[in-house]
């Protein structure tokens, strides 16, 4: 048996219930929280259907067959069929017809939005459009592709289970990261300066840069290089890294710096390469991963652990790449999380990720928003980790830097001819604050020094003359963070005029192309977290409150939700809503909102506020889903059944007298048993009625109830591909047997008896 997380039980109870009601639930946890295993549980339990695997890759695949055996001791679901995406988009639809999948499984669900991919997808639906549909991802987001959101497109917003990488730090389910900051470029930069110092034309100039120089050069003396930083951090001197670069030539550099950056570690680490498309990369990938010896092991690679593929043991992952992608970030940092793991990984950053965007702080961000609501819900027990260690390992020579190049500044007129002819190739002076020109002078940080200025917000001169220059090639006073609250604000209150609101989905954008939803997001992030407090100001925020900004999302929905769900229990009496139930007026996906809420009502009944429950109970709220009352109901009839009979011989026609199915029932219960399925408790309810498990030969009972359809029509060969008698799918049975006699069903056979029988009632094969 595949025994799972306790977070993942619970994500997967939440799937099976929600692919019942829907056919179709997304599962988007983190990397390194094992949520492959959520889609091998789903295998194993309905062992006696087919489940057509698709994923990115099949090495990803293979090495989660790997991971599962181990855990299992050996075994591996035999129903799955497996195919890449890139596979699946090749095949023809007589291929495609052959699959027959009852399940199908999305991994990394978000790969299915590319372009040629996501056409190989879509037929493969198209032709099953009965076949229950679970994903399985990080993130639903491509980020990359105009927000696209994979779980609406995909699962209609049936998402059963959602997790971000800070939430599971936050719970304890990964250990919190040590973060170490460095760079290894800071010589060449040194170099660079110290040119520009000696070729300084202002003696004045010259003599404050030599200053901070000499001060910049004593403190890179006594910083540490990455040798020493490396020997300082690596708390595992002979654990397994995964270094991570941009591509083959940039690997092949970095795997030259081994012995002068690891040698204080290991001076004979063993070094091992992986290449997305190299044919040696399985085997280099399985040697790193057996490795055990007593030496540091280096596993250099390119994309292909960015997704999917986790790898036991790993101690600390190595950022040479930049990335500008939140997704490869937090695949890259998540190699060395794991919910199974006991220790503390480092993530060495060596390209200054640190400052980017997508980085460690965005991550800090949702730690925040996860520990606050929990706090907010009175539940802070759930809270294990609030923060990680990062250490800067050079924070003291950037602060040097910074102020050489200050000193280094070129005269004001010298400046404003670059600034001009920046503005003549580009109409604009939205210089950003990093950039510099051909030359190497700071463009970028001299403009913020001109706003702040004149702002008063630093001492210096700025005449009206030169303001009135400025001016003449398009100077904004404003400071770039202003000009984006300008901007959206503005944004913003055409909306508002427009629709009445600014109730707008996070991945909504102005067609002049503002994410106005992402900032809308970010905006309520912020704020909840205490964090950005000089962007959103108390004036803002009243800006924002005269446009009904809803802060608190959650309550805002509920009360939405709530008024729809009165509505229709108005209609129709009850709240027994389908999953994929859109209110059909306000578009509100009102079955997937009270399907969540039973879930979270049946984890923890504290999490329900007490004024909410007895409101939603007031206009119906069953908390129990409508399957759980299916079998209360049908217990109920099996025990007046046998009240009035002694026995649970149901005839196949029977109904009770509220017209209750009680044979169908049965007959599900014994399929549920057989595939073990059937918890214990209620196994014991209906042995206490006495209950008959093992029925007459299925196959015989098929048999005759084929045999009785071409009785009365001829022939089988023109059956209905709905037709059910008493329950019983005998077209797909009939199926079934063509597969079984054809060999496309390994380990299964027809009997001679069973072949004459089958050909004498018209089948054809």
């Amino acid at each position: 048996m595949i025994s799972l997380f306790s977070h993942n039980e619970t994500a997967y109870e939440a799937a099976e219930e929600m692919l019942a009601e829907t056919g179709k639930a997304a599962v988007i946890h983190p990397t390194g929280t094992g949520k492959s295993f959520i889609g091998f549980k789903l295998c194993e339990t309905h062992a006696e259907e087919s489940v057509c695997w698709l994923s990115p890759s099949s090495y990803i695949f293979e090495t989660q067959i790997e991971n599962l055996k181990k855990i299992t001791g050996g075994y591996v679901p035999e129903n799955i069929t497996f195919f890449t995406y890139a596979k699946l988009m090749l095949m023809s639809e007589a291929e495609l017809s052959e699959i027959q999948p009852d399940y199908i499984i999305l991994d990394e669900f978000h790969r299915a939005g590319a372009e040629m991919w996501g056409e190989g997808v879509q037929n493969l639906l198209k032709i099953y459009p009965d076949a229950r549909l679970l994903g399985l991802s990080a993130t639903n987001i491509r980020y990359l592709d105009n927000q696209r959101d994979m779980a609406d497109e995909l699962f209609d917003g049936n998402v059963a289970s959602e997790m971000t990488l800070g939430e599971a730090i936050v719970r304890g389910i990964l250990n919190p990261p040590k973060y170490v900051l460095s760079v290894f470029s800071y010589q060449k930069d040194f170099e660079k300066y110290r040119r520009k110092v000696s070729q300084a034309k202002n003696k004045a100039v010259r003599d404050a840069a030599e200053v901070y120089l000499d001060a910049l050069r004593r403190a890179l003396d006594m910083a540490d290089g990455l040798d020493e930083i490396f020997a300082k951090h690596m708390s595992e001197p002979h654990g397994k890294y995964i270094v991570f670069t941009a591509n083959a030539e940039h690997m092949s550099e970095m795997i030259a710096k081994v012995p002068e950056w690891f040698a204080k570690v290991d001076k004979h680490p063993n070094v091992y390469s992986a290449y997305s498309d190299d044919p040696t990369t399985s085997q280099a990938f399985a040697d790193f991963k057996a490795d055990n010896s007593g030496h540091l092991k280096l596993l250099f690679c390119i994309d292909m652990l960015n997704e999917g593929v986790h790898v036991d043991d790993i101690d600390g992952v190595i950022l040479l790449r930049p990335t500008i992608s939140p997704i490869i970030y937090k695949q890259q940092i998540g190699r060395a999380l794991s919910a199974s793991s006991k220790t503390n990984a480092v993530i060495f950053d060596i390209v200054n990720n640190f400052e980017n965007l997508y980085s460690i702080s965005a991550i800090q961000e949702e730690m925040q928003v996860a520990v606050n609501y929990y706090r907010d819900l009175g539940e802070a027990d759930a809270v294990v980790n609030e923060h990680f260690r990062i250490i800067d390992e050079v924070r003291d020579c950037k602060a040097l830097f910074d102020s050489l190049n200050d000193t280094l500044e070129a005269s004001w007129d010298v400046m404003y001819g670059h600034a001009k002819t920046y503005y003549e190739r580009n109409g604009n002076l939205n210089v950003p604050k990093r950039y510099k020109t051909p030359d190497g002078y700071s463009l970028g940080t001299w403009i913020m020094t001109q706003r702040r200025v004149k702002s008063g917000q630093i001492s210096g001169h700025l005449s009206e003359d030169r303001i009135r220059k400025l001016d003449g090639i398009g100077m904004i006073w404003q400071s770039i963070s202003d000009m984006n609250w300008e901007r959206n604000y503005a944004a913003l209150k055409a909306y508002h005029a427009e629709y009445g609101n600014i109730d707008i989905k996070a991945d909504y954008e102005t067609d002049s192309g503002i994410a106005l939803g992402s900032w809308i997001s970010n905006l309520r992030t912020w704020r909840a977290g205490g964090v950005k407090v000089q962007y959103l100001t108390p004036e803002r925020i009243g800006q924002l409150d005269e446009l009904g900004m809803i802060w608190d999302k959650l309550d805002y929905l509920f009360e939405k939700n709530y008024a729809a769900a009165a509505k229709y229990y108005k209609t129709h009496g009850n709240l027994d809503i389908p999953a994929d139930y859109v209110c059909p007026e306000t578009q509100l996906k009102l079955g997937v909102w009270i399907h969540n809420l039973r879930q979270k009502y049946k984890n923890d009944p504290a999490s329900v506020a007490s004024d909410k429950k007895q409101r939603l109970e007031a206009i119906g709220m069953e908390w129990e889903n409508k399957y759980v009352r299916q079998w209360n109901e049908g217990l109920r009839e099996a025990a007046s059944y046998y009240e009035k009979h002694g026995n649970l011989n149901v005839p196949s026609t029977y109904r009770s007298p509220g017209g209750f199915r009680l044979y169908s029932w049965l007959s599900n219960r014994r399929e549920e048993y057989t595939a073990g399925r059937l918890s214990r408790e209620r196994e014991e309810a209906l042995n206490a009625l006495g209950m008959v498990w093992t029925k007459p030969d299925s196959w015989q009972i098929r048999y005759q109830l084929a045999k009785e359809y071409s009785g009365r029509y001829g022939s089988v060969t023109k059956m209905p591909p709905d037709y059910k008698p008493n329950g019983i799918w005998l077209y797909k049975w009939l199926n079934e047997q063509k597969q079984i006699y054809l060999g496309k069903r390994k380990g299964k056979s027809l009997s001679e008896e069973q072949m004459r029988k089958l050909t004498e009632i018209g089948m054809e094969w």
